[in-house]
């Protein structure tokens, strides 16, 4: 924590000379201001600059360089740079970095064409380890694992396997346990390092080795990865294909990447943007990008105005309907939110199922029941005191009542009917529950006013 602190702050202070450098025309002095910086810390400056200083600077960059901070650069600003590139120098750039960041950045290519020409400017072998990993989407198991793993056979010794990792060398950054597979290549289990260095050496591997340790299918989605990992606590686990056959491993460095992605994705999604959103992304495509759900929004705001129109009679005559309404509405979006905000959460850790649907459903309509009826008590009270009318008082906390149960029971049914439809419920359902919570509010607030108070 203390060095990512150091980072953010070894960032910040070279962010505005760094940008003040680039406007004079110093390119030299700019450069100069990423000497001693990590890769990361260079692909946070990058982020941070309009795009065409961000490319100014990148063509300054040395590109023995190129390869590590594109690993660490966000996807929408790594597609903006690699459109830049010759497929030839991305080749390059890819050539040392492990194989499970090299596929993330062919997979930021504008397309099947460039992620072909690119492959063809690698050697042989680099060129069939990337073609197998880039068989299978991105956000899937088979796109996140690293091929580079040591293979061991359950009928040697664990003599013969110290003997054989120190032959090698070296090992892959991150082992903590060999794969032990069949002569077929089949996933047998798992070896730790530590049994190696520590255990008999007479003793096969197949008697040390954790035969229970189970394999993560090539195809099974980022996300459930992401959760089987924080369920089991895992450091490493190995990925198979539809044959049980080893492919690669998976380490607790690519499941931090996609649990962050995931919580990128959401938070731009609560708000109608997509991930290929950048901070200095092309006014163009940004606006055109955000013009669909503000064009969206603005339906959903015709149709509460078109019910609030449906009362003008009624608001006429009682002025304080119209001071008084928005708060109904906002209390129910609220609550709403709150709702909308765990089942998302539910059904993202694929805690939520048929079987369990009955249960969130009275669990919430209970929770919005008893904040409906104290909150409409208060607001009773405030509305009777403020307007000097008993009867505007209880209109006014009975509107709140069914507003804020709705709210309840919308914030179940919306995502889960979302997630039905397959559509995803960060995106589209924050917009659905305002417009629910709007009309329901207004509706019964002014419903109730027209048979009570006229």
């Amino acid at each position: 924590m203390v060095a990512d602190r150091a980072g953010v702050m070894a960032v910040q202070v070279r962010l505005d000379p760094l940008h003040l450098a680039l406007e004079r025309g110093e390119d030299g002095r700019a450069v100069d201001l990423l000497f001693g910086l990590s890769s990361a810390e260079v692909a946070s400056l990058l982020e941070g600059l309009p795009g065409p200083e961000r490319g100014r600077l990148w063509r300054k960059i040395p590109e023995k360089s190129h390869g590590a901070i594109l690993a660490d650069l966000a996807d929408p600003v790594r597609s903006s740079l690699l459109r830049r590139m010759a497929p030839e120098k991305v080749a390059e750039a890819t050539k040392s970095l492990d194989i499970d960041d090299a596929v993330d950045i062919l997979q930021d290519l504008p397309g099947p064409e460039e992620i072909e020409h690119v492959l063809r400017s690698m050697d042989v072998q680099n060129r069939r380890r990337l073609s197998s990993m880039l068989s299978y989407e991105e956000d899937q198991a088979g796109g996140l694992m690293d091929t580079d793993v040591v293979p061991v056979r359950a009928e040697v010794t664990l003599d013969v396997v110290a003997r054989y990792l120190r032959s090698l060398g070296s090992l892959p950054e991150g082992t903590d346990s060999l794969m032990v597979v069949d002569r077929e290549g089949h996933f047998l289990g798992t070896l730790s390092l530590r049994r190696v260095l520590t255990g008999d050496a007479q003793l096969t591997v197949g008697e040390c080795m954790h035969s229970r340790h189970e394999a993560i299918p090539a195809t099974l989605p980022a996300a459930e990865v992401s959760n089987l990992f924080a369920r089991e606590d895992l450091v490493s686990a190995p990925v198979v294909d539809d044959q049980g056959r080893l492919l690669g491993r998976i380490t607790v460095d690519d499941v931090v990447d996609v649990i962050r992605d995931q919580a990128e994705r959401r938070m731009l999604h609560m708000v109608g943007l997509m991930q290929e959103e950048d901070t200095f992304s092309p006014v163009w495509g940004s606006a055109g990008r955000r013009a669909v759900w503000l064009g969206i929004n603005l339906v959903t705001a015709f149709l509460a105005a078109w019910v609030i129109g449906h009362f003008e009679g009624t608001i006429r005559q009682v002025v304080a309907l119209a001071i008084l309404m928005p708060v109904v509405a906002s209390m129910g979006g609220i609550a709403g939110s709150q709702t909308l905000t765990i089942v998302v959460r539910g059904l993202a850790l694929g805690q939520l199922a048929r079987a369990n649907v009955k249960p969130l459903f009275l669990k919430e309509l209970a929770i919005g029941t008893l904040n409906g009826l104290g909150w409409a008590a208060v607001v009773a009270v405030v509305g009777a005191t403020w307007f000097d009318s008993p009867w505007l008082g209880v209109v006014f906390g009975a509107a709140m009542l069914v507003n804020l149960v709705v709210a309840a029971l919308a914030g179940v049914g919306i995502p889960l009917g979302l997630r039905a439809m397959g559509i995803d419920p960060a995106l589209a359902g924050g917009v659905l529950l305002t417009t629910v919570t709007d009309v329901i509010g207004f509706v019964s607030f002014l419903g109730l006013g027209a048979l009570i108070l006229l």
